[in-house]
């Protein structure tokens, strides 16, 4: 499984619970301090530093992953908990600047796209591949405040659901599905527990669906 965003605390919960369901888990993040601790927090998982809104960057990954896999008789990525993100907003619509949008547009799409287009073979290829990613309901409600990282988030959900739709068309047993919280800390045990129960659930039945956290 593929953590990409792995160091913040949701990150180290979903790890934490994918280790313990005995899967491989591979954290993948930007800073290389942080991953010194998460990997601290997070005994058994591999970590490797990557500039996720690089393509190319991306891609090396992904290449380096099968080879490593290979070599140890390990299948491909079957899971891609795509945590990255980040909050920008405040001052009402005038306040939307261009360098919140680009923070926004570089942390919630541009590493979406990036990851799922790297590791798309892997999901398709494996019987049980799985994507995920965390939403807001601010897409449901947006302010204008908080226009900039609500019209990510949707964007992000729109190409969730794009893949959730080539995996219902090519791979039956994959599915990809957006959780959605007002705010996640304090959800971090709630989503890990969702995230490690994908794989215990038929995908069609959750392929492209809203789970909603904190109810």
């Amino acid at each position: 499984m593929l953590i990409a965003g792995a160091t913040s605390a949701a990150g180290v919960a979903v790890a934490t619970a994918l280790r313990a369901s005995g899967a491989r888990v591979i954290a993948v993040g930007s800073n290389a301090e942080r991953l010194a601790t998460f990997a601290a927090d997070v005994p058994g998982a591999i970590t490797r530093v990557c500039d996720l809104s690089d393509f190319a960057a991306v891609t090396a990954l992904a290449s380096e992953i099968r080879d490593r896999a290979a070599e140890h008789g390990h299948g491909g990525v079957d899971g891609l908990i795509h945590l990255v993100g980040g909050w920008r907003g405040g001052g009402g619509l005038a306040g939307q600047s261009d360098d919140d949008w680009d923070f926004l547009h570089r942390n919630v799409i541009t590493t979406l796209r990036n990851t799922t287009r790297a590791f798309n073979a892997d999901l398709l290829a494996s019987p049980a591949g799985r994507l995920a990613i965390v939403s807001s309901t601010s897409v449901d409600k947006p302010a204008p405040g908080g226009a900039n990282y609500a019209a990510a988030k949707a964007a992000a959900e729109t190409w969730t659901r794009a893949v959730g739709q080539g995996f219902a068309k090519t791979a039956p047993d994959a599915a990809a599905v957006i959780f959605v919280v007002r705010g996640l800390e304090g959800l971090e045990a709630e989503l890990a527990t969702h995230v490690v129960g994908l794989w215990n659930t038929d995908a069609a039945s959750v392929n492209n669906t809203r789970v909603r956290l904190g109810e």
